[in-house]
C-alpha cells in the first residue's frame, strides 16, 4: 500500500545512516551491511546468477568454509615428546584424513588426540572437539556436531568457529533461536569480518522472523489501520468505482444500506464498513441488486485493509469471476487483489492480475500506478519507470503519481550512476511544486532524495514544507526525526519528532519500529522490545510481521549475548 505507510520509497536501498542506527544490533536490518562496511568494494554480482545452490533450510554451499584448526603450539626443546605434542600429532593425522574425505578415520585420530591431551591444555582440547565436530558435520551427524561444539565451548567460551558450526547444526535441526544466538556471538567475536557468518546470521534471522510471524498471525487480533492511512490509501485510486462516489451528495438512486456505508467512509467510521456491507450483501431488498458488486468490492477492500486476507481474496474472486460485472469494477478488483498478492509474497499472481487488468482497460492509470510500486519493491526499476510514465500519461492531474514517476527516475539514476538522469529527476520534482503546490508527497519524496544526497539543510526545509501542507501526516515526522540523526546525530531531537508522530497517530507502525531501533542503539533494549511489540499489533501481513520480528529478535538476542560474552565484548561491539 502507499502513502501513509511510507511505502513511497519501497524498493530503494536503505541509506547507510538508517542502517547505522542498528549498529548496536546489526542483524536487525541486514548483517551483510556490516561486512560490506568492513570490506573492500567488489564488483556487482551477475543478475543471472543461479540461486539453486540453496540447501535444506536455506543454507548455502558457501557455508562449507568453516575450517578445521591446524595451528600447533611451539615444539618442546626437550627430546622427549610431551603428551600435548603427541596429541597435536594425532590431530594433524586426523586433519590429513579430513582433507581427503576420510571422515571416520579423521574422527578416530581426533578421539585419540582428546584422550591423550592433558586436561590442563583446555584450548587444545577445545580445538580437537571442534575438528571432530567438523568431521561429524560432513557425515551429517548433527547431534554429534552440537555435542562436540558444546564441549569445545565449555573449554573455550569465545571460540568463534565452534559457535558458528554449532549454529549451523542447530539451523539444520530448525532450532533457530539458539542458532541465532550462536551465530550472532560468532559475528561479534570476529568483528563482523566473516562473510559466511554474516550471511548465515541474516538468513537465520529472517527464517526465525518468518516462523514467529506465522505463529503470531494465527492468533493475532486484527486492527484497522489509522484513519489517516485509510484516507491516503483511498486517494491512490483515481478510477475507483466506489470511492469516486464519495464526491456525490445525493444517494437517492442507491439502496439505503449502500448509502450508509458511503456515509461511514466520509465520517471515517471505518470499523463499521464491513458489518454494514455484509448486511447489505445478505439483504433481500431488490434495490440492493444493481449495486451488489460495488458493495462486495467495498467489503473486499476493507477486509484487505483489516488483514482478513482470505475473506478479501474470496470477495475479489467473486467479482473477477463474474462475467456480468462491469469492466471498471473488475479492473479495480484485479488491481487490489494484485497488491494483496504482493503483500502475501506471491509476485507471480500479483503480476498476473495486473496484466489482466491492463488488458481489460489499457488506459487505466491506476493499474500502472500500483504496478509501478510493486516493480519498485521487486527492484525492477526500468519497469517501474515505464509504469509510472503511463500512470502520468493517463492521469496527468494526479500529483502523487507524478512525483512517484520522478522518484522512479531518480532511483534509476542512482542505480545507473547517471548524474544527468538524477539532475533531470530533481528538475521534474521542482516543476511538481509549481504544478501540485498542495501535494505533500512532492515535498516528502524530494526531501528524502536530498537526504540521500547529503543536502541535509535543504532536506529539512522540505520536510517542514511537507508538514505545513499535511500537518497530520505522522510518517513525515518520523522521516524528519531520522534526518536529525544523520545530519547532527541529535538523538533527542529525533525522538522528539517521532514521539510527535505517535501522538498524532497511535497506529503509526513505522514510528514504533523506528523508535525501537533507536532505543536499541541507546542500549535501552527492554524498551525497544516493548516498542516492537506495539508495532507487531499493527502489522497486517506476514511480510510486515517478519520484518518487525526480525528487529525484535535481534534486540532480544543482544540481551542474551551480553550475558554470555560479557560487557567488555559488547562494549567493543558498540564501537565497531
Amino acid at each position: 500500500m502507499t502513502g501513509a505507510s511510507g511505502a513511497s520509497v519501497a524498493g530503494s536501498p536503505l541509506p547507510k545512516w538508517q542502517l547505522a542506527l542498528v549498529v548496536a544490533a546489526p542483524v536487525a536490518l541486514g548483517l551483510g551491511y556490516i561486512y560490506f562496511k568492513n570490506s573492500k568494494p567488489s564488483s556487482k554480482p551477475s543478475r543471472g546468477k543461479s540461486k539453486n545452490n540453496l540447501k535444506k533450510n536455506g543454507t548455502t554451499c558457501a557455508d562449507k568454509q568453516i575450517s578445521i584448526d591446524t595451528e600447533n603450539p611451539p615444539k618442546s626443546t626437550d627430546d622427549a615428546e610431551t603428551p600435548l605434542e603427541k596429541a597435536q600429532k594425532l590431530k594433524n593425522l586426523g586433519n590429513e584424513q579430513f582433507k581427503i574425505g576420510k571422515y571416520d578415520e579423521a574422527i578416530s585420530y581426533y578421539n585419540s588426540a582428546i584422550e591423550t591431551c592433558p586436561q590442563e591444555n583446555s584450548e587444545a582440547i577445545a580445538t580437537f572437539y571442534q575438528n571432530r565436530a567438523a568431521a561429524y558435520e560432513q557425515l551429517k551427524k548433527y547431534s554429534s556436531v552440537k555435542a562436540d561444539c558444546t564441549k569445545a565451548l565449555e573449554l573455550n567460551p569465545r571460540y568463534a568457529k565452534a559457535l558458528l558450526r554449532r549454529a549451523r547444526a542447530m539451523e539444520y535441526s530448525n532450532e533457530l533461536e539458539p542458532a541465532l544466538e550462536d551465530v550472532t556471538a560468532a559475528c561479534i567475536l570476529e568483528n563482523f569480518s566473516n562473510q559466511t557468518a554474516m550471511m548465515m546470521a541474516d538468513r537465520v534471522l529472517k527464517q526465525l522472523g518468518r516462523q514467529h510471524a506465522t505463529e503470531y498471525l494465527a492468533k493475532k487480533k486484527l486492527i484497522m489501520p489509522s484513519k489517516y492511512f485509510i484516507k491516503t490509501y483511498i486517494i491512490t485510486f483515481h478510477k475507483d468505482p466506489v470511492f469516486s462516489m464519495l464526491q456525490d451528495t445525493d444517494y437517492s438512486d442507491i439502496s439505503p444500506g449502500f448509502a450508509k456505508a458511503l456515509q461511514y467512509i466520509k465520517e471515517q467510521k471505518y470499523e463499521d464498513i464491513i458489518p454494514i456491507c455484509t448486511e447489505e450483501i445478505n439483504s433481500s431488498d431488490p434495490n440492493t441488486l444493481p449495486h451488489k458488486m460495488k458493495v462486495l468490492l467495498l467489503r473486499a477492500t476493507f477486509y484487505m485493509l483489516l488483514g482478513q486476507h482470505d475473506a478479501s481474496i474470496e470477495d475479489f474472486g467473486t467479482i473477477i469471476n463474474n462475467e456480468s460485472v462491469s469492466k471498471d469494477i473488475k479492473v479495480n478488483a484485479l488491481i487490489k487483489r494484485a497488491t494483496l498478492f504482493m503483500q502475501l509474497e506471491n509476485p507471480d499472481k500479483s503480476f498476473c492480475d495486473f496484466e489482466t487488468a491492463a488488458g481489460l482497460d489499457p488506459e487505466c492509470g491506476d493499474v500502472y500506478h500500483h504496478r509501478g510500486h510493486v516493480n519498485l519493491i521487486m527492484e525492477k526499476i526500468d519497469e517501474a519507470r515505464e509504469d509510472f510514465r503511463k500512470a502520468v500519461e493517463f492521469n496527468p492531474d494526479f500529483g502523487v503519481g507524478y512525483v512517484q514517476k520522478c522518484y522512479a527516475d531518480y532511483r534509476y539514476g542512482i542505480v545507473e550512476r547517471s548524474k544527468e538522469v538524477i539532475e533531470e529527476a530533481m528538475k521534474n520534482f521542482e516543476a511538481a511544486f509549481e504544478k501540485f503546490p498542495n501535494c505533500s508527497e512532492c515535498y516528502t519524496l524530494y526531501a528524502q532524495m536530498l537526504t540521500e544526497l547529503q543536502e541535509y539543510q535543504k532536506a529539512d526545509t522540505y520536510f517542514a514544507k511537507a508538514i505545513e501542507k499535511d500537518p497530520i501526516n505522522a510518517t513525515v515526522y518520523v522521516h524528519r526525526g531520522l534526518l536529525q540523526l544523520q545530519w547532527h546525530g541529535n538523538v533527542e531531537k529525533a525522538i522528539e519528532y517521532i514521539n510527535k508522530a505517535l501522538e498524532m497517530d497511535d497506529k503509526c507502525e513505522y514510528g514504533y519500529e523506528t523508535l525501537g531501533t533507536i532505543e536499541v542503539q541507546r542500549g535501552n533494549v527492554e524498551e525497544a522490545i516493548k516498542l516492537f511489540d506495539k508495532a507487531l499489533t499493527l502489522g497486517r501481513t506476514a511480510m510486515e510481521l517478519t520484518h518487525i520480528f526480525s528487529l525484535r529478535n535481534a534486540a532480544k538476542t543482544r540481551l542474551t549475548i551480553k550475558e554470555r560474552l560479557g560487557s567488555d565484548v559488547m562494549l567493543n561491539f558498540q564501537n565497531i
